[in-house]
């Protein structure tokens, strides 16, 4: 297997062991077997456990970016943004947690910010075209806490105990609207 080859197989397979479990506790061994390759392989190509895991991160947060820019289109449209965000969450829950795991990911050398920041900034951006806002970046970020909120309260199951029947659709319009005034 090339070096290139090497390395993809090794961060898919890890994409695929993170999303068959659940669980962002993947393992080298087990990463490593699913990629066909030796135990030792994922050290070759990944001086820490945390530079495989930046790795696998940034798989899920370029996918998370073209899953919001598709919903996003040309218009900006705050709603379809907010509902995709969290439809992702719920399609793919394990890589959305890891992600957002910034205790697992840090000092990863994946340059995950690279990829991050311009989705905020294009959040940030698309609050200025939809208000006239003193301070946009605030009211992106207010936004983007309820959105992720849930998000991640819809995906442990902590929404639906306790708010059951909650009309998800109906909670992202008025976090939108709420936000936005």
């Amino acid at each position: 297997m090339s070096v290139s080859r090497t390395r993809e197989a090794l961060v898919q397979a890890g994409v695929d062991l993170l999303e068959e479990t659940g669980s962002t506790e993947v393992g080298l061994r087990e990463i490593a077997r699913r990629a066909g390759v030796s135990h030792g392989a994922p050290r070759r190509w990944f001086p820490t456990h945390k530079a495989l895991l930046g790795a696998i991160a940034d798989v899920g947060l370029r996918d998370l970016a073209r899953t919001l820019a598709e919903a996003d289109g040309d218009t900006p449209d705050i709603t379809g943004w907010a509902r995709a965000y969290i439809e992702f969450a719920w399609a793919r829950p394990a890589m959305f947690a890891l992600i957002f795991r910034h205790d697992l990911l840090e000092g990863s050398g994946a340059g995950l910010r690279s990829v991050s920041k311009p989705l905020f900034d294009r959040l940030v951006g698309r609050v200025r075209i939809a208000r006239a806002d003193p301070d946009p970046l605030i009211t992106a970020t207010a936004l983007w806490v309820g959105v992720h909120g849930i998000a991640v309260l819809s995906t442990t199951g902590a929404l639906a105990l306790a708010a059951p029947g909650v009309n998800i659709d109906e909670l992202i319009r008025r976090v939108v609207r709420d936000t936005l005034g």
